[in-house]
């Protein structure tokens, strides 16, 4: 690292990390192997690869959701994980609860570890004005579009907190349009509150948009492939993605995972 470069501060650290499930027959079947990723404080990496690869398996173990077979996981320098306030988690559902209001939804994790919900109103707030929903507060979950739910999603992970948001998929649900705008309000959540963000999606252009870093598996059992720096000038929006940069980014990216294509009809090389 260049002297005149301040020093990045590790915050999520996979060593050599893997996971055999056993199948109904039996058989050991190896989902991750090897897997190898040093993520820094601040900033957001996605990870991205072919179906099956492997990229939910490594985010609920960095989540807690699933024990390594091999391997050793750091979360913020120590092996252990402190729950909510340290790591999040938002799935491609929203999972709000139905019978809860949207505010009610956003301090659930706080009612859930027995704190003062009423401490944290104000901070669920202003969370659900950071996500563009302060005037849904009230409202029920099946008032709102799957956009907004997803929002409501993202602003409750957040109450707590946390160290580190993992997204699993957080857009896959939803329209083109919808995507793309809560895309952009990913980037202005992430300038306003500074999370380490790990992002899995299987969009190349999501990834791109959206991180620092990409990380590449291959299929699986899924390993690291590469890893690739993306420095696309910020802040980013919807024209970023005309850049020659960020086409050639995406094209490396897409090279990765699927190989060099050739021919008219888009054969493998």
């Amino acid at each position: 690292m260049p002297s005149g470069e301040p020093r990045r501060e590790p915050i999520i650290e996979l060593a050599h990390a893997g996971v055999i499930f056993a199948t109904s027959k039996g058989d050991p079947l190896v989902a991750v192997e090897d897997m190898s990723l040093t993520i820094y404080r601040e900033e957001i990496v996605s990870l991205v690869g072919p179906s099956g690869c492997g990229k939910s398996t490594v985010l609920r173990m960095l989540a807690g959701l699933q024990q390594p077979t091999s391997g050793d996981i750091w979360i913020g320098g120590g092996k252990t994980r402190r729950g909510f306030s340290e790591v999040a988690i938002v799935f491609q559902r929203p999972t709000l609860l139905p019978w809860l209001s949207v505010m009610d939804n956003v301090l659930y994790p706080v009612k859930v570890l027995q704190r003062p919900t009423k401490a944290h109103r104000s901070r669920a707030m202003e969370l659900l004005e950071l996500v563009g929903l302060q005037d849904m507060a009230e409202r029920m979950p099946h008032e709102l579009s799957g956009g907004m739910q997803q929002r409501a999603s993202i602003a409750r992970s957040l109450i707590l907190d946390p160290k580190i948001l993992l997204m699993d998929e957080p857009f896959g649900a939803l329209d083109a349009l919808t995507r793309e705008d809560l895309q952009l309000d990913l980037l202005d959540i992430h300038a306003e509150t500074r999370k380490t963000i790990l992002l899995v999606t299987h969009s190349i252009n999501e990834a791109v948009l959206l991180s620092d870093r990409v990380a590449v598996m291959s299929a699986r059992p899924g390993r690291m492939q590469d890893l690739v720096e993306i420095d696309v000038p910020k802040p980013r929006g919807a024209e970023s993605a005309a850049r020659p940069d960020f086409l050639a980014l995406s094209q490396r990216i897409r090279d990765d995972i699927f190989g060099p294509r050739t021919g008219r009809k888009g054969r493998r090389a």
